[in-house]
């Protein structure tokens, strides 16, 4: 399949106009007040075990700091990532270059792998970027690297599957802020199931939170690899590609 023309095409707009430079100066600005909050608040609560040895035990920097920054990092890209995928394919429909870009000699199943693709590496940058933050704490104090890379992990999982989603909601939208707002409200949907969970109680409990995309990313942050979370993500991704896809062959069915 030739994936590597469209995902082309498609980082050149990210990267030759102000959307991948404003979502990634967004992100680093609010990720930076989140690092140095809590960083800020570490750092007080080291000079202060000084004096405390049994506190002193309990401070540990991975759990302190980057644990948090990684589930603050999570509601973040929660917000952001609807913005990178609503344009996808939702701009290709307005501007009438869809029929166009589907009567290409490229399968619809590259186009959607080649859009896909390119919002991926995008994404890839912006938690490229984050390594700063790491980088900085090691400078002050010892880091254990195995649980950090584990929520790294834990954040490609999880990002993939929110970009799969906005590229399969974009693919059903003419209008970008629409495709924003639905890929949004799904996204959130999911997040927010597993709270209902708590309420149902017994077998309902355990469903809702198997379905639940933050209790997934919980275990990664915790430095927990687990199987069922890949495979949870890798199947959630994949189900919204193949969705997806059924609406751009839908769509060249009807043109």
């Amino acid at each position: 399949m030739k994936i590597w023309p469209i995902m082309k095409k498609e980082l050149r707009l990210y990267f030759t106009t102000p959307v991948a430079y404003g979502v990634m100066f967004f992100f680093l600005l609010v990720m930076g007040y989140f690092f140095f909050s809590i960083f800020s608040f570490y750092t007080m609560a080291s000079m202060q075990s000084a004096m405390n040895p049994q506190m002193a035990r309990d401070l540990n920097p991975t759990d302190s700091v980057m644990r948090p920054l990684f589930s603050n990092m999570s509601v973040i890209l929660l917000l952001l990532m609807p913005l990178v995928t609503m344009r996808l394919f939702a701009e290709e429909r307005k501007n009438g270059t869809i029929e166009l870009l589907l009567t290409y000699p490229v399968r619809d199943g590259a186009v959607l792998l080649g859009k896909f693709f390119a919002a991926l590496v995008l994404y890839v940058v912006m938690l490229v970027l984050t390594l700063l933050y790491p980088g900085i704490v090691m400078y002050f104090t010892r880091l254990e690297w195995g649980p950090i890379l584990t929520g790294y992990v834990g954040l490609l999982l999880m990002g993939a599957t929110f970009i799969a989603v906005g590229v399969c909601i974009s693919s059903f939208f003419e209008n970008q802020i629409m495709a924003g707002t639905a890929t949004f409200v799904v996204l959130l949907m999911f997040w927010v199931i597993g709270w209902s969970g708590d309420a149902a109680g017994g077998i309902w409990k355990t469903v809702l939170s198997e379905l639940s995309i933050i209790e997934h990313f919980d275990t990664f942050a915790k430095g927990i690899f687990d199987t069922k979370d890949i495979v949870y993500y890798v199947n959630f991704t994949l189900l919204a590609l193949f969705i997806g896809l059924k609406s751009l062959e839908t769509r060249r069915w009807k043109g």
